[in-house]
């Protein structure tokens, strides 16, 4: 799995950090998401994409194998 984000769509709720910190994290000056780690390891699979799922505006983007969908 691989993580990009829509960071224009990104209201900075940072619910994306709470549950995946190893992955996200929000820039200082205005709490945009920022990618930490763009390949997912497999044992995190699950909370990366509860956090996709979460965001409220749909600003993380998952792909397999060089695809990217919206979650």
């Amino acid at each position: 799995m691989h993580i990009s984000v829509a960071a224009e769509r990104c209201i900075g709720s940072g619910n994306c950090v709470e549950l995946a910190p190893r992955y996200f994290d929000q820039r200082d000056l205005d709490g945009v998401v920022e990618v930490l780690v763009s390949d997912v390891d497999a044992g995190d699979e699950s909370a990366v994409a509860e956090a996709a799922d979460i965001c409220p505006v749909s600003a993380i983007l998952l792909g397999v194998g060089g695809g990217v969908s919206s979650q």
